[in-house]
């Protein structure tokens, strides 16, 4: 397996986001889970960055993103690569026995790890590969119990954006957050720093933000009160049936909201966020089931072109998915 060697390049597409022109774009799946369940290879508090030190770890993780860059190339699209910083913030020092100074290593070696992985990839990947770095939300998005305001959200996260605005990550994505006024501040810090960002919202069984306001109106609060400047919205860490009852109209291309949801990364599993968080096997789902979803809810929403999974997903899940919208490779 070729080395990963640390080195990074400058960004690449930060001003020029290629999915925004369009063409499908796949992302990874439940990095975590599958590593943990499917690979047993332990991670400390959930926290992927942990694995970078550690040479076994390494290998892991690039055999884990080698499986879904090959699939990008065999299907004809471009790919979305995540770094591993979701838990990579100030509110999880403790819990990792880290201190601030290596969190801030950890975002710039995993961007310097995933910057790396396309290189390797350059020759083979003929569809662009963009380097994403996850924000993680402040507390647990599973559990959350913290009420952030605007303000103290745009604090909070502009550390990390600003560690991650001098690497050579293409963009940001504020992934499983569960707060309007979070992700309000996420934008802003991200605007500050001048780094394009993504929100992408997680739900309850009930379709609704766990505080209880619906996507539809999130997304709306969001774009009213940061003039729009998230690029696009996403869905991850929900199944399906999870979904908003409004996501099943036929005229969703009459709502605004709707039309502002570029991509969808969803659980593998139909156990609730508490349900999940007390599991301690893996539940996979099916994933002919789930890419069957996809499908549907790609009917409804034709705007849509990332794709991917979440918890409990994994390299079989994406690949049904992208057979799934792309029956022929290139279509």
């Amino acid at each position: 397996m070729p080395a990963i060697n640390g080195k990074s390049s400058t960004s690449r597409y930060r001003n020029a986001l290629p999915q925004l022109k369009g063409g499908i774009f796949l992302t990874d799946a439940g990095i975590e889970t599958d590593l943990i369940f499917n690979r047993e290879i332990p991670i400390k508090a959930f926290a992927a960055h942990t694995l970078l030190p550690d040479e076994k770890g390494r290998a892991a993780l690039t055999d884990y993103y080698l499986g879904f860059l090959s699939l990008a190339q065999q299907m004809n699209t471009g790919f979305i690569l995540d770094g591993q910083t979701w838990k990579a913030h100030a509110h999880w020092a403790d819990d990792l026995g880290e201190d601030i100074n290596t969190i801030e290593a950890a975002n710039r070696d995993s961007i310097a790890y995933i910057a790396d992985l396309r290189e390797m990839r350059a020759q083979k990947n003929q569809h662009p590969i963009v380097l994403n770095a996850s924000l993680g939300p402040r507390g647990d998005a599973y559990a959350p119990d913290y009420q952030i305001s605007v303000k103290e959200a745009e604090d909070y996260h502009a550390q990390q954006v600003n560690w991650l605005a001098t690497t050579a990550v293409d963009m940001l994505t504020a992934a499983t957050f569960t707060q309007s006024e979070e992700a309000i501040g996420a934008v802003r810090a991200a605007q500050k720093a001048e780094i394009p960002i993504a929100i992408s919202f997680t739900v309850e069984t009930d379709g609704l933000l766990p505080t209880g306001q619906s996507l539809a109106d999130a997304i709306d609060q969001v774009d009213r009160e940061t003039n729009s400047q998230a690029i696009y919205f996403m869905i991850n860490c929900a199944h399906p049936d999870h979904f908003p009852n409004d996501l099943s109209d036929r005229n969703l291309r009459d709502r605004n909201w709707a039309k502002r949801i570029k991509g969808i990364r969803c659980n593998a599993s139909r156990m609730s966020h508490a349900e999940l968080d007390n599991c301690e096997t893996l539940d996979a789902g099916n994933p002919s089931e789930l890419a069957q979803q996809y499908q549907e809810i790609y009917a409804r929403m034709p705007w849509l072109n990332i794709f991917g999974g979440c918890c409990g997903s994994d390299l079989r899940h994406v690949t049904e998915i992208a057979r799934s919208i792309l029956p022929d490779p290139g279509t």
